[in-house]
């Protein structure tokens, strides 16, 4: 029997996709407004931190 079987049989059960998107898409929207509110220099300063090492 496959997974998806067990599934149906249980009740209630599509509301956990619900969930998945609704978390999926405000994670989303919570890295893209981080993104945009983060300063030029502070993004600048984030790229140049692999090379500090070596300096």
């Amino acid at each position: 029997m496959k997974f998806i079987n067990y599934l149906e049989k249980i009740s209630g059960v599509s509301i956990y996709p619900v969930i998945s998107l609704v978390l999926f898409s405000a994670l989303f929207i919570a890295v893209f407004i981080y993104a945009m509110k983060t300063s030029k220099e502070s993004i600048s300063e984030m790229e140049n931190l692999p090379f500090d090492e070596f300096k």
